[in-house]
């Protein structure tokens, strides 16, 4: 039994949706995910992609997957990896597949250099919390990640006050 980690092509879209709404049920957000397999795949798989996937197979059926796109740290100068989503299906876990999509991620930063590896996580996931550290992660407790989005995001646009 051996997890493999590869590049996510245009025929995988459905499955790439289908890890999202897996990954919102987990995440109790179900009712967060208002994107297409149509939107996710034309991001991916644009001529010029900002948003990336590896998916992890288990002897050949897919077990997890990571998405992400380059951020830029102007202290350091150079782009950085953000993981926007990473998911493990639940029969899979503890096989080492979320370690691999990782190292798989991290071993990219470091070819090209990124400066920076991140990735936000929900303050309950107590077991994801767990397994970042074990990986030498440092959890950032001292930043906050902020959001404006749907109605808030519309009216500060139009009237640059809150709603």
């Amino acid at each position: 039994m051996t997890v493999a980690i590869r590049p996510a092509q245009p025929s995988d879209s459905a499955l790439i949706f289908a890890l999202v709404c897996e990954l919102a049920d987990y995440e109790n957000l179900q009712g967060e995910v208002d994107a297409t397999p149509e939107e996710i795949a034309a991001a991916l798989f644009a001529r010029e992609p900002r948003l990336f996937c590896a998916l992890a197979e288990w002897d050949g059926e897919p077990a997890g997957f990571a998405v992400w796109f380059l951020n830029y740290s102007t202290f350091r100068g150079r782009h950085g990896l953000y993981v926007e989503d990473l998911f493990v299906r639940p029969a899979y876990r503890g096989k080492g597949i979320g370690k691999a999509l990782m190292r798989h991620l991290a071993q990219r930063c470091v070819e090209d250099k990124l400066a920076r590896f991140e990735w936000a996580v929900l303050d309950w996931n107590a077991p994801s919390i767990a397994f970042y550290k074990a990986i030498g992660a440092q959890v950032m407790s001292e930043w906050k990640l902020c959001r404006l989005s749907g109605a808030a995001l519309s009216g500060f646009a139009r009237t640059g006050a809150a709603s």
